[in-house]
């Protein structure tokens, strides 16, 4: 039997927002790992050209990254095991928070031009 796809039941913000985490996770400049596969994101990003911002050699439209700021998603996220929340300063992905499929990566992490 095939995998459930979204096994949690994660909202497109949750998604978007659990995306955008993941990302961070591979700068190793703004991480550490904190154990057990867990890896701490010590800086979010800040900076946006209006409606968007840069995320490595991506662009994130502003719209993609409300998750960000808002305690919502992160509450749930954390509710279910993906993260540990240290609103709005820090957040620590568990393995399990790594690994989720969100199926949103290409969606909102697009290349960027400038």
């Amino acid at each position: 039997m095939a995998a459930k796809k979204n096994p949690l039941n994660l909202n497109p913000l949750q998604l978007k927002t659990l995306t955008l985490f993941q990302a961070l996770a591979e700068f190793e400049d703004i991480t550490r790992p904190v154990g057990d596969g867990a890896v701490e994101v010590m800086e979010l990003p800040f900076t946006s050209h209006g409606n968007h911002f840069h995320l490595g050699p991506w662009l994130v439209y502003a719209q993609d990254a409300t998750g960000l700021r808002n305690i919502a998603p992160w509450t749930v996220l954390e509710r279910k095991g993906l993260i540990i929340g240290n609103f709005p300063m820090s957040v620590t992905l568990t393995r399990e928070g790594l690994e989720y499929e969100t199926g949103m990566r290409r969606q909102i992490l697009q290349g960027s031009d400038h």
